[in-house]
């Protein structure tokens, strides 16, 4: 559970994890391009409930009920005897064995980490390693099953700082033990990272795990009152191809009112885990967290109700995961490609996208938007609908975007036909569908040759154009060929000649010139092709 906290503060942006050499990919449940996947391929996204087990080890139906309830994950509390009784390897295994038989993944957490540097009592992360490290036995073998939730929210608001190398070391030391699990970090900050912490080093720490199989947990309570703060964390590491799941949340919390609401919606729309605090036995003043009265799975509260029957719940979004089908059970057939996006709106740092739905067997849930550079691809906008706007984006600049539909078992579509857009480039002029290169080709005293190629980026062709740069060194065009130059002080306008009049779309015409100069012959800083701006070439 989550102490009262301060203020939010300011959240920084993640910077693109960088290309590094990888270890083979360990077997079972892993992290594939910023996503939870099985050993099969299929997306697993995790629809749960956190279970207090270290504290009602008899409530063993708690995992039948929660199950039959529809969730897939259960995030069991367990205990390294820091500062609760160590739940011994004898019950961590009975433990797994119940979540199979109940064919739910089990997230199993240690939770004597709650608050380090500001609990006094509570452990440090490298002891939760050790415990793990103790149970390396009874877990080996558990990969398609088991997720180890290294500590749960390690780090009050006290010292939050020293949470980078702590969760780093841990990673290190499980991994160096043999360990191949997918692993979960917690956020500091009693695990709602107000101090951006996680969110700004999550890639060195991505980084640090030879598996890359390090997935990142935020508590959402009071912090996270409005739509927008949940939005703009989450989006943060999908956009970055970073795994984040909500590993607890409510609909209520002494320390502000959580919007259970955003969480839940923008987790299914953005296709991510959530796993809801807490199936029953809460104490110290926010009994109102459980899900169900008295561990009686006919008894929902308010709570229980919302969380499992409502809006993006349990009910509506869960899906079991097919380890437990044979290992490719379930819906595997991915959604048809989305038509190729169109764009509007475009600015010096924004573009509204919109596309023709894909088609699937049992429903789209959703849309990502891919920046397609070279042979790397980036998710940079989510949407459950039809079109989605791209923020971030420099002025004056060339982005090509592709779109790919998922549907609710996780599985994705190919990617849609691409379309290049160029942004603005910030001073008022439109962005146009076209890109320019220039070029010198030879320069002597006094004068030189220069070549422009001008292609139409478009999905249509472009016809009679009047192509437009500046000099800034005084030079002067002197003939030209493939179109006609007319020049007024620094100002060149091109009209087209009979043989470049149209350029098809996607198709280049080029210009060549000779020009008088002086002792400099600066390129023209910008193109506008019938007004609108072009990219460079």
């Amino acid at each position: 559970m989550t102490a009262a906290l301060a203020t939010l503060a300011g959240l920084l942006a993640l910077s693109a994890a960088p290309a590094q050499a990888r270890s083979a990919a360990p077997a079972g449940l892993r992290v594939t391009d910023g996503r939870v996947v099985e050993s099969n391929g299929n997306d697993f996204v995790m629809r749960g409930v956190n279970h207090a087990h270290t504290w009602y080890q008899g409530e063993t139906q708690s995992f039948a009920d929660i199950k039959a309830l529809g969730a897939n994950t259960v995030r069991v509390v367990l205990a390294d005897g820091h500062r609760w009784a160590a739940n011994s390897a004898q019950d961590v295994a009975a433990v797994v064995d119940r979540c199979k038989a109940n064919k739910l993944i089990c997230v199993l957490e240690v939770h004597d980490t709650t608050g380090y540097g500001e609990e006094s009592a509570a452990g440090t992360l490298d002891q939760a390693a050790n415990y793990w490290i103790g149970l390396k036995g009874v877990l080996a073998g558990q990969e398609d099953y088991v997720v180890i939730n290294i500590g749960n929210e390690p780090y009050g608001n006290n010292n939050y700082a020293a949470w980078t190398d702590a969760t780093k070391n841990a990673i290190v030391k499980l991994r160096g033990a043999g360990f191949r699990h997918a692993l979960m970090v917690d956020a500091p900050n009693w695990g709602q990272d107000w101090s951006g912490t996680m969110r700004d080093n999550a890639v060195s720490v991505f980084a640090a795990d030879p598996d890359r199989n390090t997935i990142f947990s935020i508590h959402m309570y009071g912090v996270y009152d409005t739509a927008a703060e949940v939005q703009s964390y989450l989006n943060h590491f999908v956009n970055n191809d970073l795994p984040i799941v909500v590993g607890e949340f409510g609909n209520d919390h002494s320390d502000g009112n959580p919007d259970e609401d955003a969480i839940m919606a923008t987790a299914q729309s953005l296709g991510i885990g959530y796993l809801g605090w807490s199936w029953s036995g809460n104490g110290g003043g926010v009994e109102y967290l459980d899900m169900v009265n008295d561990f009686d799975a006919s008894s929902l509260s308010a709570w229980g109700t919302r969380f499992f029957k409502g809006a993006n719940g349990i009910a509506q979004t869960s899906r079991e995961a097919t380890v437990y089908s044979g290992g490719s059970g379930g819906d595997t057939q991915a959604p048809t490609a989305p038509g190729a996006p169109r764009s509007s709106a475009v600015t010096s740092g924004s573009v509204t996208l919109t596309w023709t739905a894909a088609t699937d067997d049992v429903g789209v849930t959703g849309y990502e938007v891919v920046r397609v550079n070279g042979s790397s691809q980036t998710v940079v906008a989510s949407s459950s609908t039809t079109s989605a706007t791209v923020t971030g984006l420099s002025a004056g600049t060339a982005y090509t975007f592709a779109v790919r539909a998922r549907d609710a078992a996780g599985n994705r579509s190919p990617n849609s036909a691409t379309v290049q857009v160029t942004t603005s480039p910030g001073d008022g002029t439109p962005a146009g569908s076209c890109a320019v290169g220039y070029k010198v080709v030879n320069q002597w005293s006094g004068g030189f040759q220069g070549e422009i190629v001008l292609r139409n980026t478009g999905t249509a062709p472009v016809s009679n154009w009047k192509l437009a740069f500046s000099y800034a060194d005084g030079q002067r065009i002197s003939n030209m060929w493939g179109g006609t130059a007319t020049q007024s002080g620094a100002a060149v306008t091109v009209a087209p000649a009979s043989y470049t009049s149209t350029i098809p779309a996607g198709g280049s015409v080029t210009l060549g010139f000779l020009a008088d100069k002086g002792a400099t012959n600066t390129a023209p800083a910008r193109f506008t092709l019938d007004g609108a701006a072009c990219a460079a070439l």
